[in-house]
Parts: C-alpha cells; structure tokens; sequence
C-alpha cells in the first residue's frame, strides 16, 4: 500500500511537473510571438523605396498658354521613422529627382527637386505582421540645378516652397527585423517662373508618388 502511494506522489509530481514545463514553453512561444510581430515604441524603421514621381501639372498665365509640362520621374527613396508610441510614428521621407519641362515651344530643360517630408503616422495592428498606415505633415521642396530656357534665354524660378502632404501605406513583416513595404503619397509643391523681368507665372506640381520597397525595423 505504501510503495503504491509513494508511485502515485511520484506520478502525480511527474505530472505537475510536465505541466509547468508545458505552461512555460506556451508563454515563452507566445512571448517569442509578440517579439517577432509588430512595432513598439521606441523602434525605428528604415525604409528604401523605388518610387514613381507622376507630377499633376496646374499653371497660369504665360505658363498656361505654353501648355508647360512636366515628365514623370523614378528615383530611389529613403525614410526613416521613429515609433514616439505603439501606434504612432514620425517618419522624414528624403530623395531627390531631376525633371524635365515641355512646352508647346518645345523643350524647356531641366531642373532637379529636393523634397524633404516630415509626416506624422498612424499605424493600425502595431502589433501585427500586416500593418497599414496613415501619415499627414509637411513639405519642403528645394529646387536646384536649374537648366530651363526659352529661347537661349534662362527661365529663373524661386527656389523652394512648403505645402501638405498626405499618406497611405501597409508594412507587411516578414522576419523579425525584415518587412516590405508599399506606399502611396500626394505632396503639393510649386514653383513662380520669370524669363528677365517678365513673370511667366506659377507651376503647380503636386505629384503623385507611389513606392514599392524593404524596411528594417531597429
């Protein structure tokens, strides 16, 4: 009778014990879980993109009447972005692209933009693999290089302007640290021309831009 005890209490703390064990590994796997998915505040993502620029055209005066156009551009696209909450980020998008002007003339040349854009995010299912996004901020355009003409004459325009910005996206997690990403964001932007003393008016470009790309959360 006493050794049956004594195989039962061996037995039953055989038992418990594989059931701690067990309950463990569940929480160790479902900790494991919440570490490969999703976000938290104070990570960092890194995001590279391929982007298509595809500029909406709007202008007045002389520029109207030359109907003056402006070419699509594809150009790499870096950001990075700081999770100030789960949920909530703050992302500066950098890149720049060259492009070239038309009109009913013919060929204007070139000009490259630079346009820095600091945005504030709200992320859905932070804690998820598939994680869409929606940002809102700030543009700064800085225009440079500035090859445009008429007539063997140079087109001045100012240099820089600031407008909105808009943005949607989805992260989608593929590894721990690794996700891809595809993204969509409307910025608005301008710039007023002249040719000598005489103002031409103001060309309005407010691309489109939609970017595929890799991330890396830190």
């Amino acid at each position: 009778m006493k050794h049956s005890l004594r195989k039962t209490i061996r037995a039953a703390a055989v038992a418990s014990s594989l059931l701690c064990a067990g309950a463990l590994a569940q929480e160790a796997h479902a900790a494991g879980d919440d570490q490969l998915n999703g976000i938290h505040a104070g990570d960092v993502l890194v995001r590279l993109r391929a982007i298509s620029i595809m500029p909406n055209v709007e202008t007045n005066q002389s520029l109207s009447a030359l109907n003056v156009g402006v070419n699509n551009a594809i150009v790499p696209e870096l950001d990075l972005t700081y999770m100030i909450r789960d949920y909530l980020g703050v992302e500066l998008i950098l890149g720049t692209s060259r492009h070239q002007l038309t009109s009913s003339l013919g060929k204007l040349g070139g000009v490259n933009v630079l346009p820095p854009t600091l945005l504030l995010q709200y992320h859905f299912n932070h804690a998820g693999r598939i994680r869409p996004y929606v940002g809102a901020g700030i543009n700064y355009t800085y225009f440079y290089n500035n090859g445009l003409n008429a007539g063997g004459q140079p087109i001045s325009i100012t240099n820089h302007s600031f407008g909105p910005a808009l943005q949607a996206g989805v992260d989608v997690q593929v590894t721990r640290s690794l996700f891809v990403n595809a993204d969509i964001k409307k910025i608005w932007m301008h710039t007023d021309a002249s040719l000598g003393a005489q103002p031409l008016g103001r060309l309005s470009i407010d691309p489109v831009v939609v970017g595929l790309g890799v991330g890396m959360r830190f």
